[in-house]
């Protein structure tokens, strides 16, 4: 009943189970964003970013506070403590921001909040596009308005979708396009035009009259409908003449300031839609609603227009769940295997195999109840092999039991269940114990915190849950399953599994009689390669976690400051083609250039992202490995003077900036409050840096070099003709930028109604002088005759940290691990970068997760083993045979680390979490052999060297099985190439290697151990 129960319960909790690829590892974070379209970035950090990082920066819980002020954008990031109530945070940041907008003049911008997403929200990104022959129908500015009126208001309503944000294209407006020409010729001027077109757009209501027995409604229809009633707008009445707007200006569809584009395989613009998804929600499901949703948008598309997904989040999920349950499944059947062949008891084997499924199944309970996602992190460190240790302890101590006291008896039922109580209660301690054992020393992954405790909590989680269940069902569901099914008639025959036995023992025993012949020998030995083994651990270098391999690139195109986005666009398309023709495993490329609609990820217009879609790996020709490709790419490409790339992929890309504000894996910050030393002391840095082995490019942050043309007003003449500053702001604002006077509805759709100056009349600085300002005598004046009007160099990007100034150098490192690539870079920057007063360099990045990790648990983990040895202490109740258990955890090491020296993998924090696997098994297996020990001894065996040999004869089956089902059960993950499978392969390698150098200190070095701590009580 129970275990059917068991089985309900776990099979429900597994339909239930959010699923995706890796644990959203983004910090909690908001952002808030102002769009200021007419500002430089001077202007926006000092009159947006400012004041709302003054009144931002007070907030509780608040761990850093970073901006950027870009033309026209300002972008603030708050990162809140982990157990900050996100909906709670953004209460408060909205009623910041309502008390920051007392000092933002509403015409600069208004601050709103991004949405609530992570790095893991864009989870289906898309283009449209016109099909071929429809390329005339559908433009840029028709395929925005598709997607703005008829995608994106289909993808409302499903439920995890938080937004639906809108790259490229050209956004309608109703343009007013006038010509300064005919304005001066009839003394009109722009705010003229202005007032005359607001003021004749409106709608009104009369409330009603009553005539019973009626109620008749009041109604004033005056809103314009088309582009020929806006022309016949008056503007002015010149004598009982009126001057008509189409007597002055063109009317015609425009389209908004463009600050970003999308293209496509070389073949121009398209309109890009980027589907996010609420944070915390289940990306399985949201994809699968997301998808149904897009098939059915696509059936009521207009014919000659196409939605494709070119990163579809479900793609990474399938692949890496697939990598997850092959490692598993193929672990599994090893296991299985191993099992049968060495217990020699195909129902003993089954018995203990069967606890597999059932302790996953409650391992998936607990994950849903304790709101643990399935990923590859939280289920890819499950072993069977350490699931099954507890149950292989019992059932082989029974099946030994058994054959030793009752061979060739028929047992009863009730004489069989004694028999098996007897044997499990003589051994239920050390498999009991032996699993508690494993579940503490996961112990310190719970501690850790930030990014890594997010990215190994679940891991840890889950592992603990799965041993638990084990624990449990050894305990009671084994010993009944033994009890029921093993085989009544017993019999002392020598099969297969005796016969594997066997031939071990032959090899073992000689190398076990020289161990305590030469025992000082081998205890120095070990001793020397223990410390060898410490040298090269220390000499291996380490990194982070290894990187997921997502299956496309995403590359970071970047113009020279000031470059065009018409010239990001050529540029692009030519990139597209280089890729697209040379690389045959290329199967689509995308180019996101600038930002959004909603610049969640805020890029200049020199700068941006190229998707590339690669087919299945087996199907690649140019390269066989990430980085092979990635050299033949950026080799392929260096053919645009002043074009630089970066290479990354999707997911890491948009991880690294918004957990570090950078794309690259290491920042090296410099803070000042000058920008120009900020920009000289960073391109020092870059030529002190760049040729560093394993640095693959250098990046200086775009702060400067953007050219604008500066418009210095001078308030004598301003006085002398009796004008104002705010009025010329918004005659310039509006000539160029445009100034929106109304809206225009296509029946729900409404399109801004904007002024500004025909584009023929804003081409060069000499427009910017003619712009004709009205006089309070009715005259017009030049701009030139109010302003010294000239081209000057400003800031592109003003970026600052906690409310100072900063200036990034992004590092991506290739070939090389990054703690030893930093600590280079640190020497050299230290010894050869002269800092003036007030200014200094931090480092941050990927680096950084793994120092912290690296120090918690340098005082976590000894926490746990000092834990282990008490309880080894209370168990054996003997300070020496604890100590001498113990031994088993230095010595386990060597195995592990000269398993990840000779696959060239550094150090890492999935290495980390093998090695403390690795430790349980080792620990376990100590207490199986001195447990033994102990029990001849109470038994009467006196003989010290008798007791020994004994002992590791009879224990050497559970020692072994225990030792090969959790290396074997590795072995899938540590030999896959499949998507996921390198952020597993460091684990499955310590727990391999440890496992075979532990199998043999266990069996050689801890009898010697034991022979010694026996003879001193004597």
């Amino acid at each position: 009943m129970l275990m059917a129960a068991l089985m309900g319960w776990g099979v429900y909790s597994a339909s239930q189970l959010p699923i995706d690829a890796v644990p959203d590892i983004t910090d909690n974070q908001i952002q808030v964003i102002t769009s200021s379209p007419a500002l430089s970035a001077q202007e926006v950090e000092q009159f947006i970013t400012f004041p709302l990082e003054m009144e931002l920066g007070f907030l509780p819980q608040l761990v850093q506070i970073r901006s950027i002020s870009r033309f026209g954008l300002s972008v603030i990031t708050l990162v809140f403590e982990e157990d900050m109530d996100i909906y709670l945070a953004r209460q408060l940041v909205n009623e910041r921001i309502q008390a920051a907008k007392e000092n933002i003049p509403e015409e600069l911008g208004l601050p709103f909040m991004g949405p609530l997403s992570t790095g893991l929200g864009e989870i289906y990104l898309y283009t449209l596009q016109a099909a071929e022959g429809f390329e005339d129908k559908y433009g840029p500015m028709e395929l925005r308005s598709i997607q703005d009126w008829v995608v994106k208001r289909q993808l409302v309503g499903i439920d995890g979708v938080i937004e639906v944000n809108s790259t490229g294209g050209l956004l309608k407006q109703y343009e007013i396009a006038l010509d300064p020409n005919k304005l001066n010729s009839m003394g009109i001027s722009f705010l003229d035009v202005f007032t005359a077109v607001s003021q004749n757009n409106e709608n009104t209501g009369g409330s009603y009259i009553e005539k019973k027995p009626y109620t008749y409604f009041i109604r004033g229809e005056g809103l314009l409908k088309n582009k020929a009633e806006m022309e016949q707008i008056v503007v002015k009445n010149e004598s009982g003449t009126p001057i008509l707007l189409k007597d002055i200006a063109e009317v015609k569809l425009g389209f908004a300031p463009r600050f970003g584009a999308v293209t496509m395989d070389g073949k121009g613009e398209v309109v890009s839609g980027q589907v996010m998804m609420l944070k915390g929600e289940n990306s399985a499901t949201v994809i699968k609603a997301v998808k149904e949703r897009i098939a059915q948008i696509e059936a009521a598309l207009p014919v000659g227009v196409r939605l494709e997904p070119y990163l579809d989040r479900s793609k990474l999920i399938n692949s890496t769940t697939r990598t997850v349950l092959t490692n598993l499944t193929e672990g599994g059947l090893i296991v299985i295997f191993v099992l049968v062949l060495l217990l020699g008891n195909l129902r003993a084997g089954l018995i203990v195999a069967s606890v597999i499924p059932l302790a996953m199944l409650f391992a998936v309970s607990m994950m849903r109840v304790f709101g643990v996602s399935a990923n590859l992190m939280s289920l890819g460190a499950i072993d069977f092999g350490l699931i099954v240790d507890g149950a292989v302890i019992i059932v082989e101590a029974t099946l030994h039991h058994l054959r030793s006291g009752n061979s060739g008896k028929k047992l009863s039922q009730a004489e069989m269940d004694g028999e098996v109580y007897a044997s499990a209660s003589r051994t239920r301690t050390a498999a009991a114990f032996g699993e508690v054992i494993i579940l503490i020393v996961y112990l310190p992954i719970l501690f850790l915190t930030g990014i890594e405790g997010k990215m190994f909590q679940p891991m840890a989680q889950t592992v603990g849950f799965a041993i638990l269940g084990a624990l449990l069902l050894s305990m009671t569901y084994v010993p009944m399953m033994s009890a029921l099914f093993l085989n009544k008639n017993i019999r002392d025959k020598k099969n297969f599994a005796d016969k594997i036995i066997a031939f071990f023992q032959r090899l073992y025993s000689p190398v076990l009689h020289l161990a305590l012949r030469l025992k000082l020998f081998f205890l120095l030995a070990t001793l020397a390669i223990f410390g060898l083994s410490l040298w090269t651990l220390d000499k291996m270098g380490a990194e982070f976690i290894p990187t997921l391999e997502e299956g496309d690139f995403a590359l970071h195109q970047i113009l020279p400051t000031g470059s065009s986005l018409s010239q990001g666009i050529e540029v692009s398309a030519e990139l597209q083609k280089i890729l697209l023709n040379n690389f045959p495993e290329v199967e689509k490329v995308v180019t996101k250039i600038g930002t959004s609609e909603i610049p969640v990820d805020i890029m200049p217009l020199e700068a941006g992202d190229i998707f590339v879609i690669l087919k299945p790996k087996e199907e690649w020709t140019s390269a066989r490995t990430k980085e092979e490709l990635f050299e033949k790419m950026n080799e392929a490409m260096n053919h645009f003077p002043g074009v630089t790339y970066e290479f990354s992929q999707p997911i890491q890309m948009r991880f690294n900036e918004l957990m570090t504000g950078i794309r690259q894996d290491i920042a090296i910050k410099i803070y000042g409050e000058e920008l120009g030393i900020l920009v000289q002391k960073a391109n020092q840095a870059k030529s002190l840096i760049e040729g560093v082995q394993g640095i693959n490019e250098v990046q200086v942050e775009p702060t400067a070099g953007l050219q604008q043309m500066q418009v210095v007003y001078d308030r004598k003449k301003i006085a002398q003709y009796g004008l104002n500053i705010q009025m010329l702001n918004r005659i310039l604002r509006g000539a160029f930028a445009g100034e929106t006077a109304g809206v225009l509805y296509e029946g729900e759709r409404r399109f801004d109604i904007v002024l500004r100056l025909d584009s023929s009349f804003r081409k060069s600085i000499e427009d910017l002088e003619n712009i004709f300002i009205p006089l309070p005598n009715g005259q017009q004046i030049p701009m030139s005759e109010l302003a010294s009007i000239g081209f000057e160099e400003g800031p592109a990007q003003i970026s600052r940290d906690n409310t100072q100034r900063r200036i990034v150098l992004g590092v991506n490192a290739r070939g090389r691990d990054i703690a030893s690539l930093v600590a280079e870079i640190k020497d050299i920057l230290r010894l050869e970068l002269d800092m003036p007063s007030g200014y200094y360099v931090t480092y941050g990045g990927a680096f950084e997760n793994l120092e912290r990790a690296q120090k918690r648990l340098m005082i976590a983990v000894p926490v746990a083993l000092l834990l282990i040895f008490v309880l080894l202490y209370f168990t054996f109740g003997s300070l020496k045979q604890a100590t001498l258990i113990f031994t088993a955890i230095p010595m386990s090491a060597i195995g592990g680390i000269w398993a990840l020296y000779l696959r060239d993998m550094p150090f890492s924090i999935s290495a980390g979490v093998g090695f403390i696997a690795l430790f349980g098994v080792a620990v376990l297996n100590g207490i199986v052999l001195i447990a033994y020990f102990n029990q001849l001894k109470k038994e009467g065996n006196k003989d010290l060297l008798s007791r020994i040999h004994t002992g590791t004869q009879i224990r050497m089956r559970p020692v072994l099985m225990t030792a090969l089902v959790a290396s074997l059960g590795f072995l899938p993950m540590a030999i896959s190439h499949a998507p996921g499978a390198e952020v597993q392969q460091p684990l499955a390698t310590v727990v391999i290697g440890g496992l075979i150098t532990a199998t043999f200190l266990t069996l050689v070095i801890l009898p010697i151990l034991y022979f010694y701590s026996e003879k001193s009580k004597r």
